[in-house]
C-alpha cells in the first residue's frame, strides 16, 4: 500500500522527557527525520505551530466486546472511539463471548481486527482452569500476554488471585506476561454479606468500594507478587485502586529491568468516593473507585515510580446495564475516547510534568510489554502520533460521544485539551473529527522473551 509522506513542521515535540519545536518526517510509516528546517517536496506539509505532538497513548486494557457482545461495542467503534482520543494501541481482554481461551479462537479474534481496527491491535490469551495447555501454547512475540481478566477460574465464581494453588502451576511453567485482576473473593464476599443484611438489594452505590475495599486488593496483591518472585516471573498487577498497595511495587528499578508492573486506570485517577453520591452505578467498576487519599495516592506513585503507566479498563455496558439495584447494575464503563484528556489533566492540575504523563501513557507501556519499535518518537520507529491542542477546552457531550453504548462518565466535563489529530503506522486516521475509515492498524509485536 502506498502509504502518503507528512512532514509535520514546528510543532512541540514531547518525548523522553524532553520538550522541544521541531519537524518530523513521516515516511512509510515510520518516522524517518526528527529535526529543524527539514523540507520534502514529497510530503504534505503539516503546520503543527503551536501544538504538541506526542507518542500515540498505548492502552494495555479495554473490553471491546466483539465477539459475542457487540450490542455494546464493537472493534469498529471503539478502536475510532480510541484514535479519537489520541490512543493509538489497544491490548483487548478474553471475556468476549464465546472467551478466548484456546489459540484458535485468539487467532479469529486477529484475524477480525486487521479488518475492523483503525487502531493497532493486540489480544490476551484468557486463563481458567482447564485451559492450562493452550496458554502454555500463546505466542509471545505476537500476543500480548495471558491474563484472567473478565473471566471467571470456574463455573461459578472467581479471580485466579484467589487460586494460589494453580498459579503455582501457571508461574511455574509459563515464560509469558502474565496480568491479573488482584482482588480477594472472600474478603468482599464476607463485605456484601454485611451490607446486604443492612440494605437487601438497595445497598447505595457509594457502599461499593466498601463491599470491594482497600483490605481485598491488598491482600490478594501481595499474595500474587510473592508467588510471581518465587518464580521469577513477569508480572503486571492491573487497575491499582488504594494507595495501601503502592509499598508492594518497586518505585527504584529503571522499567527496563522491573519483572513486575502495575498500573493505575483513568477512572481511578479522576473519581474518588463522593462521586458515587452524583454518579451513582455509571463509576462502578471492579476494582472500585475509593477514597479521595487512594486517588492522591495513586498520582503519587505514578509520580514516583512504584506505579508504571496509565491505562483505561475500558469495559462499556449498555445505559440500562448501569441501572437498577446494586446487584443488577453491571461494572464497569467506557474511557478510551477521553483517556489521554484525562490524563493531561494531571499535568494541568500541577500533578505531573507534561513529559512525565507522556511516559506514563506511551513509553512505559511499550517498556513492560517489551514491545517494538513502538511508544516513542523516534528516527525508524512506526509513527504512532497524537497532536494535541493543549489551550483547546473541549467538552464531552452526548453529540460527540463515539462509544457504541451511547454514554460516559464523563458527560457535561470540559478537558483542558482537545484532541488535534491522530497518526497510525503513519496514516492520519483522525482529524479534526474526520476520520479515515479505509486505514487500518497493524498487530502489535513484542520481544519474544519478556527478560
Amino acid at each position: 500500500m502506498n502509504l502518503p509522506t507528512y512532514l509535520i513542521k514546528d510543532a512541540t515535540v514531547v518525548n523522553e522527557m524532553t520538550t522541544r519545536v521541531c519537524d518530523v518526517l513521516i515516511r512509510r510509516g515510520r518516522i524517518e527525520k526528527i529535526g529543524t528546517n527539514l523540507s520534502d517536496i514529497s510530503a504534505i506539509e503539516l503546520s503543527a505551530a503551536g501544538l504538541y505532538l506526542l507518542p500515540g497513548m498505548i492502552d494495555d486494557q479495554v473490553h471491546f466486546r466483539d465477539p459475542g457482545l457487540t450490542y455494546k461495542a464493537d472493534l469498529i467503534t471503539e478502536s475510532k472511539a480510541a484514535v479519537a482520543g489520541g490512543v493509538t494501541s489497544f491490548m483487548d481482554m478474553p471475556n468476549t463471548l464465546p472467551n478466548t481461551l484456546t489459540q484458535e479462537l485468539l487467532e479469529q479474534k486477529y484475524k477480525a481486527a486487521a479488518k475492523k481496527s483503525v487502531a493497532n491491535y493486540s489480544f490476551f490469551m484468557g486463563i481458567n482452569q482447564d485451559n492450562l495447555d493452550q496458554v502454555l501454547r500463546t505466542d509471545n512475540e505476537w500476543v500480548a500476554g495471558v491474563t484472567d481478566d473478565g473471566l471467571y477460574f470456574n463455573d461459578s465464581h472467581g479471580i485466579l488471585a484467589n487460586y494460589p494453588q494453580f498459579l503455582e502451576q501457571l508461574f511455574s511453567k509459563s515464560d509469558a506476561l502474565i496480568a491479573l485482576h488482584s482482588e480477594d473473593d472472600q474478603i468482599i464476599a464476607a463485605n456484601l454479606k454485611q451490607y446486604q443484611q443492612r440494605f437487601g438489594d438497595e445497598i447505595p452505590p457509594e457502599y461499593h468500594h466498601k463491599i470491594r475495599s482497600e483490605a481485598a486488593c491488598l491482600v490478594a496483591t501481595e499474595r500474587i507478587i510473592g508467588l510471581a518472585q518465587k518464580h521469577g516471573n513477569r508480572l503486571h498487577v492491573y487497575h491499582l485502586s488504594t494507595a495501601a498497595e503502592i509499598d508492594l511495587f518497586d518505585a527504584e528499578s529503571p522499567i527496563e529491568q522491573k519483572r513486575i508492573t502495575t498500573e493505575a486506570c483513568v477512572h481511578h485517577l479522576s473519581f474518588s468516593e463522593s462521586d458515587y453520591l452524583t454518579k451513582g452505578h455509571l463509576i462502578k467498576w471492579n476494582p472500585s473507585v475509593k477514597t479521595a487519599h487512594d486517588r492522591l495516592g495513586l498520582i503519587e506513585g505514578l509520580r514516583t515510580g512504584a506505579i508504571d503507566f496509565i491505562a483505561t479498563d475500558h469495559a462499556p455496558h449498555s445505559f440500562s446495564e448501569k441501572q437498577g439495584t446494586y446487584s443488577n447494575a453491571l461494572s464497569g464503563g467506557p474511557l478510551v475516547q477521553h483517556a489521554l484528556q484525562a490524563a493531561l489533566e494531571l499535568y494541568r492540575n500541577g500533578h505531573l510534568s507534561l513529559e512525565k504523563v507522556v511516559q506514563k501513557t506511551s513509553h512505559h507501556v511499550a517498556e513492560a510489554y517489551r514491545m517494538i519499535e513502538r511508544g516513542y518518537i523516534r528516527e525508524g520507529y512506526h509513527a504512532d502520533l497524537v497532536l494535541v491542542d493543549l489551550n483547546s477546552p473541549y467538552k464531552v457531550t452526548s453529540s460527540n460521544l463515539l462509544y457504541k453504548c451511547g454514554w460516559s462518565p464523563f458527560d457535561g466535563h470540559t478537558f483542558s485539551s482537545t484532541i488535534v489529530s491522530t497518526f497510525v503506522g503513519g496514516q492520519k486516521v483522525f482529524d479534526r473529527g474526520e476520520f479515515n475509515t479505509t486505514s487500518r492498524g497493524q498487530r502489535l509485536q513484542f520481544k519474544r522473551e519478556r527478560i
